[in-house]
């Protein structure tokens, strides 16, 4: 089908990514990433990456791997065309994971000098989209900007000799640096190759790309994986919204464990680069419980580490790293790019820092490319599980220390405006004023996104977050409270104020 002249190419880019329509199916939502627009992406991105690295065409390799989206076989396809139209040659790794797409371009035996992801994450199954990496890690958005102007422009030269097409088993590859990983590092004193027998673990991959990891990793450690759940790809995802942050998701695995008796679970979103845990009880280990746990494992060995978080982590959490942990815990914006390259900018400027992780449950470590790692995170999990079962303890045991809120909400309020940004910096700088005139209410220093504010009042005694969405015409409004009906005493605060402001749909 021919590309309408005035498509609109930029539409695809969602921040560091590209997203888009893939298949028919959701009311008023029309296809925007077809198999000709995938194809000359898969033209672009050899255009930008021969010109970024400087190797003709014919000389690179890309590694291409997709998630269980509906769209994923026939986009897959249509970017394998484009790549090998230019010349340049393609690893086909079928199914896979995004962080092992960044892998392969750093992998001995493969390296590939590009790669790209078919994915959408957790969106529904009729979005798809590209994510690329290089041996530097995944593209920054300015990137994305130029790999569409060259899309935009659609002059490539179609080699007369087509790029060369090989299939990979590259997830069996990487599943096995998790194996080796995990078994050097638990040092098992009696079972060295099987650190994980006589726990039982249960994996649930939301039907995503996840499922390799309870038998390319887990069973070869000894696991016993029984009661795993929507291990098999299916891209209507037909049992639960494949998102680490979705209640139905949560309390899926946390049945799941209950159910068995399992000793742990583990779950992952759609394209492995989030993941979230249960404990033996049944209790979620996601958002700053899943921080908090990480954060104790990196500062035990790295200590005084700083810490990068989103915006939205409680207080609770703050004290714990700072006073419990001894690190340092510096909030950041929202957005998994922006906390990565946040720990990057302060690991430059001479600040130590080990982990970036967002409350999404997306981490990232310095000892591992600052890949954000579904996959890695659990691992490092693991490893601290087994070690507290040799010694005599439960993984827990390292959060004992943390407050948690009483109560916690978020609300989103739409924008009308279709200038939504000029609309919500004016919000904020207001709301600003009223938290300076506010007798009980202190401004947060030290904030990066949007006003954050303490509130000291007893009946309060908690904090609220009001920002403005990284993409969307949406103010999100965190709420915490360590009171009981603390929430809904600052929430109605807050709606006297937003009921005052033009465009806001309360």
């Amino acid at each position: 089908m021919p590309i309408e002249q005035d498509f609109n190419w930029n539409k695809l880019q969602n921040g560091s990514d590209i997203r888009g329509i893939a298949i028919d199916g959701v009311p008023n939502e029309p296809v925007n990433l077809t198999p000709e627009i995938a194809r000359i992406l898969g033209l672009a991105l050899v255009s930008w990456l021969s010109q970024k690295i400087n190797k003709p065409n014919n000389q690179l390799t890309i590694g291409v791997g997709r998630d269980s989206r509906l769209s994923g076989p026939a986009i897959m396809q249509a970017v394998i065309d484009g790549i090998t139209a230019s010349g340049s040659n393609v690893y086909d790794f079928g199914m896979a994971s995004t962080p092992a797409m960044f892998m392969s371009t750093i992998t001995t035996g493969f390296e590939c000098d590009g790669a790209i992801m078919l994915t959408a994450s957790h969106l529904p199954f009729n979005r798809n989209g590209l994510k690329f990496f290089t041996a530097k890690g995944g593209l920054e958005k300015q990137d994305i900007s130029a790999i569409l102007a060259f899309a935009q422009a659609n002059a490539f030269e179609i080699s007369t000799i087509a790029g060369k097409v090989t299939s990979h088993d590259f997830m069996s590859v990487y599943a096995n640096q998790f194996v080796d990983k995990i078994r050097l590092s638990v040092n098992h004193p009696t079972n060295f190759e099987q650190p994980l027998a006589g726990l039982k673990i249960v994996v649930d991959a939301g039907n995503g790309a996840g499922g390799f990891y309870a038998d390319r990793v887990l069973q070869p450690l000894g696991a016993d994986t029984t009661g795993s759940q929507f291990l098999e790809p299916d891209g209507t995802f037909p049992n639960h919204v494949p998102n680490p942050e979705d209640p139905d998701a949560m309390a899926a695995i946390c049945r799941a464990v209950v159910d068995n008796r399992a000793d742990f679970g583990i779950i992952f979103d759609t394209d492995v680069d989030r993941s979230a845990a249960v404990d033996g009880t049944g209790k979620e280990l996601n958002r700053n419980r899943l921080i908090g746990l990480i954060s104790a494992i990196v500062l035990q060995e790295h200590p005084n580490s700083t810490v990068v978080t989103d915006s939205i982590t409680s207080d609770g959490l703050t004290q714990f790293i700072q006073e419990d942990l001894g690190g340092t815990h510096h909030r950041f914006k929202r957005g998994y790019k922006n906390v990565i390259n946040e720990s990057l900018r302060l690991n430059e400027s001479g600040q130590e820092s080990w982990l970036a992780i967002e409350t999404s449950g997306h981490a990232a470590m310095k000892e591992n490319h600052f890949l954000d790692d579904g996959a890695y995170l659990v691992s490092k999990l693991l490893i601290e599980l087994a070690k507290s079962r040799l010694a005599g303890k439960t993984l827990t045991d390292l959060i004992a220390n943390l407050q948690e809120p009483i109560e916690s909400k978020e609300l989103r309020i739409k924008i009308t405006s279709d200038d939504f940004q000029a609309v919500g910096g004016r919000v904020i700088e207001q709301m600003r004023a009223l938290a300076l005139s506010h007798s009980d209410w202190n401004i947060v220093p030290n904030n990066h996104e949007g006003v954050r504010v303490s509130c000291a009042n007893a009946n309060e005694d908690g904090w609220f977050l009001l920002r403005l969405s990284l993409h969307d015409p949406v103010i999100p409004v965190n709420i915490e409270s360590n009171v009981a009906g603390g929430v809904d005493r600052i929430e109605q605060q807050l709606v006297s104020f937003l009921k005052t402001q033009e465009f806001l749909v309360i």
